[in-house]
């Protein structure tokens, strides 16, 4: 059949020494769908007080609003600077309000920006397995749990990514960085197994940062 091109709304694109791997007609069409090609385009995809538990929004069509970030939700697999700010969005499927609204506004307004961006697959560096993590302890103002944010590098290529909520609420920002660490070794131990399944033999043993 060919090289690969084009496979459910994700744009592949071959150059000498790997693909750049691109959503741009899916967004461009999502956001034709959503009216907000022409909106003005920001630079963020978060404002940095940005805080979506606010109260006093009127109630908006949660069906509306759940088809919006389920669009958002497929465009991270290729698109690390919206996990965050769409992993907040989801949290607010039940009943969300004006105030949620606009924070799925705000993420549109970056992506008419940003809509050209790619992620490159290079085959040119080594085979080093690199894992980065952090928390943002008690960042939850309703339940005062924390968010988990990490991402996992195989040489210079981002492979996995991902922002979660913790399950429990942690007493410190120690505790909170501790369970942000056993999420990326939980991580990596998964890509392991995977490397090893397609006979990928790594270098030196991983590092987490």
């Amino acid at each position: 059949m060919g090289n690969l091109r084009f496979f459910l709304g994700i744009e592949v694109v071959r150059y000498a020494d790997g693909l750049y791997i691109i959503q741009k007609k899916y967004a461009q069409n999502f956001l034709q769908r959503t009216m907000m090609h022409c909106a003005r385009a920001i630079h963020t995809p978060l404002s940095q007080k940005c805080d979506l538990h606010t109260d006093g929004g009127s109630p908006v069509d949660a069906s509306d609003y759940r088809s919006m970030v389920g669009a958002l939700q497929y465009l991270t697999l290729m698109r690390p600077d919206l996990t965050h700010a769409v992993n907040q969005v989801c949290q607010f499927m039940q009943a969300p309000t004006t105030t949620q609204w606009k924070g799925v506004n705000r993420i549109l307004r970056y992506l008419a920006r940003t809509v050209n961006f790619w992620l490159r697959i290079t085959s040119k560096y080594s085979l080093k397995l690199v894992g980065f993590f952090d928390a943002d302890w008690a960042g939850c103002a309703v339940t005062r749990r924390s968010t988990t944010g990490l991402c996992v590098f195989l040489g210079a290529n981002c492979i996995s990514w991902s922002s979660k909520k913790q399950h429990t609420v942690a007493k410190s920002s120690a505790e909170a960085k501790y369970r942000a660490l056993a999420s990326l070794a939980a991580e990596i131990t998964w890509l392991l197994h995977l490397l090893r399944h397609l006979g990928v033999s790594l270098e030196s043993p991983p590092v987490l940062y």
